[in-house]
């Protein structure tokens, strides 16, 4: 899936509060490694996720192997009715 990076962000601070670990919790995998999805680069507390970069309007476009983590907060604004 392609986005680009300012979307992307742009989800990730719409969350409501706790949402990054409750992704984090449903997924059993690090907080910080849900951050590194959205755009952070914590390594040393989370993994690496495999994303791809290209330059470009709008912080470029992230191309997103696994949709999981994103369409997890979709759902969570969805049941929040937080529209983007």
């Amino acid at each position: 899936m392609n986005i680009t990076f300012e979307e992307l962000r742009k989800i990730k601070h719409a969350l409501p509060s706790g949402s990054v670990a409750k992704i984090a919790q449903e997924m059993g995998i690090d907080e910080q490694t849900v951050r590194n999805y959205f755009g952070a680069h914590q390594y040393k507390d989370g993994d690496v996720v495999n994303f791809h970069l290209e330059p470009g309007p709008n912080g470029g476009i992230v191309h997103l192997e696994d949709t999981a983590i994103l369409e997890r907060a979709q759902a969570i604004l969805a049941e929040h009715n937080i529209p983007l």
